[in-house]
């Protein structure tokens, strides 16, 4: 059985991104975005955590489909 492909973009939540795959958590503390154990990243969506940190939200997105597609 074939999984689903996961098309993510920085509208899905902190937590969302985890549920698919907890190693996306990687690609995430790459980009210095810590804020994976804090309360607020359980509502957070990427672009909010990437505003917040001054990440470009587009190019994390790119990273973590890449890392996605990768596996």
């Amino acid at each position: 059985m074939r999984k689903k492909k996961v098309e993510v973009n920085k509208q899905m939540q902190i937590v969302e991104l985890l549920s698919i795959d907890p190693n996306v958590k990687e690609v995430l503390l790459g980009f210095g975005l810590h804020c994976l154990g804090c309360p607020m990243s359980q509502m957070e969506t990427l672009e909010e955590a990437c505003m917040v940190h001054d990440v470009d939200p587009d190019i994390v997105v790119e990273k973590i489909n890449e890392f996605l597609t990768s596996k």
